[in-house]
């Protein structure tokens, strides 16, 4: 089951999925306010989307899971997780927002957060995001670039995005006194090796410092670090993931694969 991003839907997992789905079941959905799912007039909080997740993974139980969220998927499904660890087999983290980077909870970030989606919503309207995100399009095959045309860059998918801003960084900093539990999960966290997609030299080493201390907290857990990859793994990188999927596939008991 993946999960994606603050401001990504199912089509971000594209390349990743048609591996996967060659020695498994893999499972894409988007959230509310994303590609093709209405708004969720309730709000956005970490708490009620993994509550969606809750509810998908009880419509495809009772089979044990592996999960994978990229950036803001990453908690999304450490806290789904938590809540019912005996029908998660696996983790992985793909260059996850994690509440042990200094500088994703520090006012800088969240300043930068409040300016740029204002902004983002502009372009969406103006119909320039697909040319800044081509890199994105040209990656995948037509079918997909044609649904992320239609769907990845319309100004309601950055309104849900501020929607999970309000709360997303208060939630997950709480975490930092209250550590989720995930008890014996397996937990593989990939880190992007390269600066770009918005993260400057400090930004980076802060993040995949973050992204160990994860990994390490887990006692199966693996730190990986994509070297070709700045924050897009899945798109520029993802035979790495899909590794990452069948090792933990293969090192517990569920049904589906090889």
């Amino acid at each position: 089951m993946f999960e994606s991003g603050a401001a990504a839907d199912r089509s971000s997992w594209a390349l990743v999925q048609l591996r996967v789905a060659r020695f498994a079941r893999a499972i894409v959905y988007d959230r509310s306010g994303l590609g093709r799912s209405p708004v969720d007039p309730a709000g956005r909080t970490t708490d009620r989307m993994a509550d969606d997740l809750g509810d998908l993974l009880d419509h495809f139980g009772p089979r044990p899971f592996i999960l994978v969220g990229s950036s803001a998927g990453g908690p999304i499904i450490r806290l789904a997780a938590s809540r019912r660890p005996e029908r998660i087999a696996g983790l992985v983290l793909v260059d996850p927002s994690d509440e042990a980077s200094d500088i994703l909870l520090g006012k800088g970030f969240r300043t930068i957060e409040k300016i740029s989606i204002p902004i983002l919503i502009g372009l969406a309207r103006l119909r320039m995001l697909k040319y800044m995100f081509g890199f994105l399009l040209n990656a995948c095959p037509a079918d997909v670039r044609a649904d992320m045309e239609r769907e990845a860059f319309e100004p309601r998918v950055f309104r849900t995005q501020r929607a999970q801003e309000r709360t997303f960084l208060d939630e997950i900093s709480a975490w930092r006194d209250n550590p989720l539990t995930l008890g014996e999960i397996p937990v593989t966290a990939i880190s992007g090796g390269l600066t770009g997609d918005g993260m400057n030299a400090a930004a980076r080493a802060s993040a995949n410092a973050s992204h160990a201390h994860r990994a390490a907290q887990s006692p199966h857990g693996r730190h990986v670090v994509a070297e070709k990859s700045s924050h897009y793994v899945p798109i520029t990188e993802p035979e790495i993931i899909v590794d990452e999927i069948e090792r933990l596939g293969r090192n517990t008991p569920v049904r589906g694969f090889g």
